[in-house]
């Protein structure tokens, strides 16, 4: 199952290459997001495409709340593209359904899943992110403007922090 995990860049230093030239990342359970069948509903004149991007949105949107966990990061948003077993996703519960129809959750850890991309800020966004994390609503509309940056899973080590 793909699904689009809001990150850190803390994260990337557990990437690893496998066999096959494949890149790989261990997960541990939590938050992330794909097409739901409740997406598809909440968007019904989406073609899948669509649905994969507002997915990807919301787990950018997502990647804030992380930032704001990990005060030592970089003041960058990402979004991992990854790979996972069908079995560790459910939908998610509760409030987080209903406000974000795309998300769900890791209930397992996940060795080794397979990283497909990343999507990260440009170093430009740091300030306008670490304004957004302190509330200011201006800086909130910059960062909706600005597209991530995309980044193969063979590029990882070159992405700017």
């Amino acid at each position: 199952m793909r699904i689009y995990l809001p990150a850190t860049l803390e994260l990337l230093v557990g990437a690893r290459s496998a066999a096959g030239g494949r890149t790989t990342i261990d997960l541990a359970p939590g938050r992330a997001h794909t097409v739901t069948a409740a997406l598809a509903a909440a968007l019904p004149d989406e073609d899948q495409e669509g649905l994969e991007y507002s997915a990807h949105l919301a787990a950018a949107d997502d990647s804030l709340t992380a930032l704001a966990l990990a005060p030592a990061a970089p003041r960058l948003r990402l979004v991992l593209t990854l790979e996972v077993p069908d079995d560790v996703v459910v939908d998610a519960a509760g409030d987080a359904a209903i406000l974000t129809p795309s998300a769900v959750d890791l209930v397992a850890p996940v060795e080794g899943a397979t990283l497909v991309c990343a999507h990260v800020d440009e170093p430009e966004a740091a300030a306008d992110v670490a304004a957004t994390l302190a509330g200011d609503d201006a800086a909130v509309e910059r960062l909706v403007e600005r597209d991530l940056l995309w980044y193969d899973a063979i590029e990882i080590a070159d992405i700017p922090r």
